[in-house]
């Protein structure tokens, strides 16, 4: 155990997860839309000319500079990021130490909170964060493999990644209303992950996926919160199975 990492690993995540309302509000969106261009009052939001932290940017408290409006009040999602991501930190370093890839876990963790608290509110999953968040994932392994103390194989991570999408994809192909392509795309960055520490990794990762969101569906079903035909956000289940997996491989390791 390495109580000052795992502390300091907790303090990031929290201090990042304050930051995620923003982004959360302003890419909780129908499909078809990139994101929200104005406040719940009607402002217009920052353009980028402020900075990432300006005039209701992208980074910070989800509430307008101009009226005070708090997204939170119209329909926001009320997770709160910051706990989470503070939670899922500490357990990474505690699990994984104080090897390379842990640079890579803890920069991507804030992200995959972000892609959660969306896909719940509005079952989708932004391409300007699946995306990016697999070729940084990519690159920050291929630069954690360039050190004697990393505990995985980049090149094992890569072919994990495009094997996990493409099984997603043909289970999209399969059932449409049950995956969506943005799962598909998520399952790019999840299975390099996985993939880093085996392939008995990304099986667990894979099953504890599928079994948390049948359990998801079923309690819906059986508290009549939903039918049998209702559609539930896959993402979150998918990055939380990937966690549990993540930190049991960084434990055998």
């Amino acid at each position: 155990m390495h109580p000052l990492l795992i502390t300091a690993a907790a303090g990031y995540g929290a201090l990042a997860g304050l930051l995620l309302a923003r982004p959360a509000y302003r890419l909780s969106v129908e499909p078809g839309r990139p994101w929200r261009s104005a406040c719940p009052a009607g402002h217009p939001l920052a353009d980028g000319r402020r900075g990432l932290l300006g005039r209701f940017g992208w980074l910070g408290p989800a509430r307008c500079a101009d009226c005070g409006a708090s997204a939170e009040r119209y329909g926001a999602p009320a997770v709160r990021p910051a706990a989470v991501s503070a939670v899922c930190c500490a357990a990474l370093a505690a699990a994984v130490g104080a090897r390379p890839e842990l640079v890579v876990w803890l920069l991507a963790v804030p992200v995959v909170v972000l892609l959660a608290v969306v896909d719940f509110a509005v079952q989708r999953l932004p391409d300007v964060l699946t995306l990016p968040l697999a070729a940084a994932v990519a690159a920050g392994l291929g630069l954690a493999a360039l050190s004697d103390a990393a505990g995985g194989s980049w090149g094992r991570a890569l072919l994990a990644g495009a094997v996990l999408s493409g099984v997603y994809f043909v289970l999209f192909l399969i059932n449409p209303r049950g995956m969506g392509f943005g799962d598909v795309k998520l399952a790019m960055p999840v299975g390099i992950a996985l993939g880093w520490y085996g392939w008995a990794v990304v099986f667990l990762g894979t099953f504890v996926g599928f079994l948390l969101v049948a359990g998801y569906g079923l309690s819906l079903v059986i508290a009549r919160r939903a039918g049998r035909a209702s559609t539930v956000p896959f993402g979150p289940f998918m990055a939380l199975g990937a966690l549990v997996a993540l930190l049991l491989g960084g434990l055998a390791t």
